[in-house]
Parts: C-alpha cells; sequence; structure tokens
C-alpha cells in the first residue's frame, strides 16, 4: 500500500524508516554511484530529509519499504534551486504551486508497479494539495521508466551525453495522464484515494513543512 507521511511521523513506523534509507543508499550510492552521505547504519540521508518534506512510500505487505519519493514545496529551499540552476540557464523555480520531487527509489525486487503507484499516489496529492506540477532532477535511466508508466516530463534543461546526461523536468498530472499511470500500476484511482484519506482523512489538507 501507498503511505503519506512527513518526516516527523517516520518514527512511528521504524521497519518502514529504516529500510527506505537504506534503500535510499543502496539506489544512490551503490547502484549509481553518487556522491551521497551514507552513515554508519547503511541509511542516505542528506540536509533535505532535515526540512520535514512530505514522502509518498511503497510499503510492502511485511512492513518494508518498496519505494518512495520525497517532496518539498519550491517556496522554500529545493534541490533544484540551490544545486541545478545552471542546467536550466539560472533563475530559480519558485511557486506555491510547483513542488519539488526527489529521491525517487525503488528497492531491489519491488513489486513491477511500484513506480507507477508512487506516480499515481503523487497524482492524488496534486488534486488534494492544490499543485499543478512537481519539478525535479532526473537521469538518462529515467527517461524509459517514465515514459514506461505513461507520464514524461517536460524537460526545463540538460546537460551531459549518453549516460550522464542529468535534466530538469516539469509534471502535470491530467486525467488522461493518471488513466495511464493507473493501468500501468494495476491501481485504481479509487483505491489511491482511500490510501489518501487513510493518511489525511477526507477533508482537504495543508502542507506543513519545516519553516
Amino acid at each position: 500500500m501507498i503511505r503519506f507521511l512527513y518526516a516527523d511521523q517516520l518514527a512511528d513506523y521504524p521497519k518502514l524508516l529504516a529500510t527506505m534509507f537504506k534503500d535510499r543508499a543502496d539506489q544512490f550510492h551503490t547502484r549509481l554511484g553518487w556522491e551521497v552521505t551514507v552513515d554508519e547504519n547503511g541509511e542516505e540521508r542528506d540536509e533535505y530529509d532535515d526540512l520535514n518534506p512530505l514522502y509518498v512510500i511503497w510499503e510492502r505487505p511485511d512492513g518494508t519499504h518498496g519505494g518512495s519519493m520525497r517532496l518539498l514545496p519550491t517556496t522554500g529551499r529545493t534541490m533544484v534551486n540551490e544545486h541545478f540552476t545552471d542546467i536550466i540557464g539560472g533563475g530559480t523555480i519558485e511557486s506555491p504551486l510547483i513542488w519539488e520531487c526527489t529521491r525517487f527509489c525503488l528497492a531491489r525486487e519491488t513489486c513491477p508497479g511500484t513506480a507507477a503507484a508512487l506516480m499515481l499516489a503523487g497524482g492524488e496529492i496534486m488534486k488534494n494539495m492544490n499543485v499543478s506540477h512537481y519539478v525535479g532532477v532526473f537521469d538518462a535511466r529515467m527517461v524509459r521508466i517514465y515514459k514506461r508508466i505513461g507520464s514524461s516530463p517536460e524537460v526545463l534543461g540538460s546537460m551531459g551525453e549518453g549516460r550522464s546526461r542529468i535534466s530538469v523536468g516539469l509534471w502535470e498530472f491530467t486525467a488522461d495522464a493518471q488513466a495511464k499511470v493507473a493501468a500501468s500500476a494495476g491501481i485504481t484511482p479509487y483505491t489511491i484515494r482511500k490510501w489518501f484519506e487513510h493518511s489525511f482523512g477526507a477533508a482537504p489538507v495543508a502542507l506543513r513543512m519545516v519553516g
């Protein structure tokens, strides 16, 4: 199932917390070779995890992490504005209607529909939290994944070549995109809605971040 959790709620799910950060270390450090910080427990975290972001997490039946992504509003600190403005020609992306999506992570041997389920859950947040777009940085390997899911971004800029190519993209979530992603995930929009309500209730919710 999908869980929508703020950073300050993760301690209530210790197995999910530990396996998410360990899977991040496995993906970004071990498999991709990124220069990220891995602590003595084998967990990968960065300064943006300290800003009380909202995590979208696929929880497997045994309570462990299957996949996740991290969301922050662009009105505050974001990775794209602090590290990747050169890709988009300078300037910053700041709007209450645009959130940044980072640390899109899939555990080894997770179920095939996990990536699509995360994207579908991201669309549910858009519908209920007054978000029009997500912005994110992605590498070349993700292009194929996004295309397969049915949710490719508008590319705002790129740098590098081949497998080293890095891009900044902007996603919106139309009804057509929702239908394609739901089919790819094998999960109905109704189910995602119920998981969202399980986390936030049926009433509209507001984002609560560390200032």
